[in-house]
């Protein structure tokens, strides 16, 4: 198993969405695929060592490089999520950067995440409710307050307002899953300045969650 590699830049290539180097150590080129931001500065001749992640298939071998081991290790657990590929975990690395990438994963941003080619929002969901407790130590301590993936403060719990249950179980039947109800929740509750259930009606709460959730998905 290759881990790391260092040499000179031999020669850079592109293919569609995919790029890459090839990086002569003592004499082996070896090919490895990185993000194109970071193919884009490297020069012909100049030295090189890169943090690899090998994967093999059927019929090949394909290392994929990575100038910073967070990098690589953010890489790992992009591609435990199910649905999440090597090249869709490239493309999210290509499309934010490491620490926005961290950033959007833990605080729920769907729609950044989606700007990922090959990333649905299905996936995007899975990616911040499966990674965002572990990747928190990435980026530090996450800021107090609400969360768009964890647990609601009290007055917007289920099982403490009626209401509020009302309106989650219509929103359900509507076919929304509970991380966008919570998600369609948090933004309703900062929008009115920490408005309560109780200060409204279920048909008020109800049409604003639609419009948040019909702006989201666009």
């Amino acid at each position: 198993m290759i881990g790391w590699l260092q040499g000179t830049i031999l020669d850079t290539w592109s293919q569609g969405p995919k790029a890459g180097v090839v990086l002569n150590c003592a004499g082996v080129g070896y090919e490895v695929q990185l993000t194109q931001r970071q193919q884009a500065p490297l020069v012909e001749g100049e030295p090189l060592d890169l943090w690899i992640h090998q994967v093999y298939r059927e019929d090949a071998s394909v290392l994929f490089g990575f100038s910073d081991k967070n990098e690589r290790e953010l890489f790992r657990r992009l591609i435990s999520v199910n649905g999440v590929g090597p090249q869709a975990a490239l493309a999210l690395l290509q499309e934010c950067g490491l620490t926005e990438l961290i950033r959007a994963i833990t605080g729920g941003d769907l729609r950044r995440l989606c700007k990922a080619q090959g990333v649905g929002k299905r996936t995007a969901e899975r990616l911040a409710v499966e990674l965002r407790t572990g990747l928190a130590a990435f980026d530090g301590p996450q800021p107090p307050g609400l969360s768009l993936v964890e647990g609601l403060p009290d007055e917007l719990n289920s099982e403490t307002s009626p209401l509020l249950n009302d309106l989650e179980g219509t929103l359900m039947a509507l076919g929304y899953d509970d991380l966008e109800i919570r998600r369609a929740l948090r933004a309703v509750h900062d929008q009115g300045a920490g408005v309560r259930p109780e200060d409204g009606d279920l048909d008020s709460w109800l049409k604003s969650c639609l419009q948040w959730l019909s702006q989201d998905a666009g």
